[in-house]
């Protein structure tokens, strides 16, 4: 019995829907950010720190493009599956803390050039995490090749 093996990703974890949802929602939440804050900054600069907002959250047209673009790749990849939301969110997910973590060093100074502000850092922050843990528990894989609960494995009742 094999007790002292590595933690991994679980797979076909019961809350399984519950994390895709967060997932779904998260992506929601990055296009109608990026939909909105592209009709607010239309007319203004591409880049660099505005008086423009979208949500009560500081943005400009580089941002909300971005946006649309990273949420309509987690929404895409939420509808399919297939292990692809796993990959998807796990990545793009810690695109968006570097992201954040970029503008949180450099929110007000000229290098800001997604115009964020704090309140959009800690929004970036929370969006990247909610797509960090939900591809933790997305992970699916045949019954015969998931192996048993590490319950199981160690001889425990759940």
């Amino acid at each position: 019995m094999e007790t002292d093996t590595m933690a991994h990703t679980p797979v076909n974890h019961p809350l399984r829907p519950l994390y895709r949802a967060l997932s779904f929602l998260a992506g929601a939440f990055l296009v109608v950010f990026g939909v909105i804050g592209l009709i607010q900054t239309s007319g203004e600069s591409f880049t660099g720190a505005n008086d423009e907002r979208a949500l009560g959250l500081g943005t400009n047209l580089l941002w909300s493009i971005l946006a649309i673009i990273i949420g309509a790749v987690v929404l895409a990849t939420s509808a399919l599956g297939r292990n692809l939301d796993v990959e998807a969110n796990k990545y793009l997910g810690w695109a968006i803390l570097v992201i954040g973590s970029y503008e949180l060093a450099t929110s007000r100074t000229d290098a800001n050039f997604f115009g964020f502000t704090i309140g959009t850092v800690i929004a970036t922050y929370l969006t990247g995490l909610v797509l960090i843990l939900a591809g933790l528990y997305l992970k699916v894989a045949p019954r015969s090749e998931a192996g048993a609960p590490r319950q199981v494995r160690e001889g425990r009742t759940a």
